[in-house]
């Protein structure tokens, strides 16, 4: 009995651990690394964690390991890489129970991660950075820009655009808000902290496109042309009828007439009027 008892407390400690849920808002400020408790459970501890980028094996930041702080200075770890950049991640502890570790970005530029702005138009999003940055003035051409770019609630890692100033993204959909990324590459490999997620709106056109406006129009067109058409040429009598005014005969036509009005002619129609030739006299007879 007890060994059931044991196997179960096991087997609910490791389905617990599997929902222990990691730290939020995980940023770094000024080397100062700092997140939130996504619990109200204060026997939660943390560890931040760095690797840089050129290794791949994690190793635990002097005094940030097992904390119950929600900080760490970090500043000592950029003598551990080569440009002086490293990535940083942070996980939950609490018991025999652990979360998953989460990375942490940069809220502002450095020397490790770039400064930008968003700005959005119709169909398209600009990310505007600079070419005047530590890693350019060191690396030279070498040293770019990659944004990582998608609709909001899409993984970032799947599209992404190299620059070595400001950035323009088309082919955007209108009314979408869409979310950028950015961080430096040298030799096409990334290197220094990504930035946090900055997401902007792309906003409608007011201007509707021509070809929008013609199809439209011929659509309208053809709605009231092809109906217009058909009563036109079959129905053309009826219409007629319908424009012709109601023929009304005047009463005083319909009612007969009295017999006192009735008129008689004393002469036919077809009799002609002559005079009746008594004599006729000629020329000769008269100088006679």
């Amino acid at each position: 009995m007890l060994f059931m008892f044991l196997c179960l407390h096991i087997v609910v400690q490791v389905v617990s651990g599997a929902k222990l849920a990691p730290p939020e808002n995980i940023h770094v400020e000024k080397g100062l690394l700092k997140w939130t408790s996504a619990s109200q459970d204060r026997n939660i501890t943390y560890t931040v964690q760095y690797r840089s980028f050129d290794n791949e094996m994690w190793t635990d930041v002097p005094g940030c390991a097992q904390t119950l702080f929600h900080f760490c200075n970090v500043t000592v770890t950029k003598a551990e890489s080569p440009h002086g950049c490293v990535m940083l991640r942070v996980q939950a502890k609490r018991g025999e129970l652990t979360s998953r570790p989460v990375k942490a970005c940069s809220r502002q530029g450095d020397s490790c991660t770039p400064e930008f702005s968003v700005t959005a138009r119709p169909g398209s999003l600009t990310v505007h950075l600079s070419r005047n940055h530590s890693m350019a003035l060191e690396h030279g051409d070498h040293a770019k820009h990659r944004v990582y770019y998608g609709k909001e609630g899409e993984s970032l890692q799947l599209k992404h655009k190299d620059g070595a100033s400001s950035v323009l993204i088309h082919n955007l959909e209108q009314g979408q808000r869409y979310c950028v990324m950015v961080q430096y590459i040298y030799y096409n490999n990334a290197i220094g902290l990504g930035s946090c997620i900055q997401c902007i709106v792309i906003p409608v056109s007011e201007n509707v496109p021509k070809d929008v406006i013609v199809a439209v129009g011929f659509v309208i067109f053809m709605v009231f042309l092809l109906p217009a058409a058909y009563i036109l040429i079959f129905q053309h009598r009826r219409i007629k009828q319908w424009l012709r005014p109601p023929y009304q005969m005047s009463d005083v036509l319909i009612q007969p007439f009295p017999e006192h009005h009735i008129l008689w002619s004393s002469s036919s129609p077809n009799e002609e009027r002559y005079d009746v030739i008594s004599s006729i006299i000629t020329e000769g007879s008269r100088k006679e």
